[in-house]
């Protein structure tokens, strides 16, 4: 089996999802929408999005492998995949060690937690791992569907693309704000970034790899970091990682404290309502090569500067 995310999705706080919205969802053409923050294991409000819907796909963004067994995440993919195969993803990690006192080891954590959905039948193709440095990036490609990453830059797709090669899922979070004043969009794209994202460790680390100083990450952040992490712009131009005009990633949505912003069912962003909006990008080889390493998205449209 393998799960069609489509080339849109919304990406969205289980706090703030609902059946009516997957089905207004559906209706206005995404290919899915992703239950983010930690959901529990029974995976009762996924199954109840995947009722109101008849073809979106939804995936968990992520099911916490400290919080959740394996074995109850496996009954409950089991039992979901028989109501509705081919339509759900499970999104699995290992979070962040602030946010639990088991959080040990995480690579072992997971490669153990993967092992054991092997034994209760999950398929690769069924799953996919968030992913930012190396290490679990791999582990990602080699034991899933490929990786969900948050907080990542374009650069970091890039990159991910050239290790991947074609054919593995790469569906990073990004967020949007839909407004072509730079300065009003970092006002409302930074509260979104500064807490709690940049002060946990994983995600200051895999930045500080992508290049950024620790200048940047503090304070709430550079603009040049949150430029690179919020796309602005009008519609036509908010694609994370350009400036020109193009068609968005498969998977969007909005942080917990916002109202979602929805494309139209045209595969373009030309029919977005609202100003907030996060995108997440299923890339499945569509990547175009940058010269360089350096975070810019404001000024690379990732062809030339």
């Amino acid at each position: 089996m393998s799960v069609s995310l489509g080339r849109y999705g919304v990406w969205r706080h289980e706090t703030g999802l609902s059946p009516d919205l997957a089905a207004e969802i559906e209706k206005l053409g995404f290919g899915a929408v992703w239950v983010g923050g930690s959901p529990p294991g029974d995976l009762a409000l996924t199954e109840s999005l995947l009722d109101a819907t008849t073809s979106l796909a939804v995936a968990t963004g992520i099911v916490n492998i400290w919080a959740t067994p394996a074995d109850e995440v496996a009954e409950s993919f089991h039992r979901i995949e028989k109501r509705h195969p081919g339509r759900f993803l499970l999104g699995i990690g290992v979070g962040h060690p602030e946010a639990t006192s088991d959080y040990t080891r995480p690579y072992a954590a997971l490669v153990a937690y993967v092992d054991r959905l092997d034994e209760l039948g999950v398929p690769t193709e069924g799953r996919a791992l968030a992913a930012l440095g190396p290490k679990m990036l791999d582990l990602a490609r080699e034991r899933s569907a490929g990786t969900h990453p948050y907080l990542t830059t374009p650069e970091h797709t890039r990159s991910t693309r050239e290790r991947y090669g074609t054919g593995a899922l790469i569906a990073p979070e990004h967020k949007v704000v839909l407004d072509d004043d730079p300065a009003a969009a970092r006002a409302l794209g930074r509260p979104a970034v500064e807490k709690p994202y940049l002060g946990l460790v994983n995600y200051r680390n895999n930045l500080k790899r992508l290049g950024w100083a620790e200048s940047d990450l503090d304070d709430g952040g550079s603009d040049a970091l949150i430029d690179a992490l919020v796309a602005h712009g009008t519609p036509s131009r908010s694609r994370p990682g350009s400036t020109s005009t193009s068609t968005p990633a498969p998977t969007t949505s909005a942080p917990r404290s916002s109202r979602a912003g929805w494309p139209s069912r045209r595969a373009t962003c030309g029919g977005w309502r609202a100003r907030w909006g996060s995108a997440a990008r299923a890339s499945l080889g569509r990547v175009r090569p940058t010269p360089t390493t350096r975070p810019c998205w404001d000024r690379c449209d990732g062809r030339r500067h």
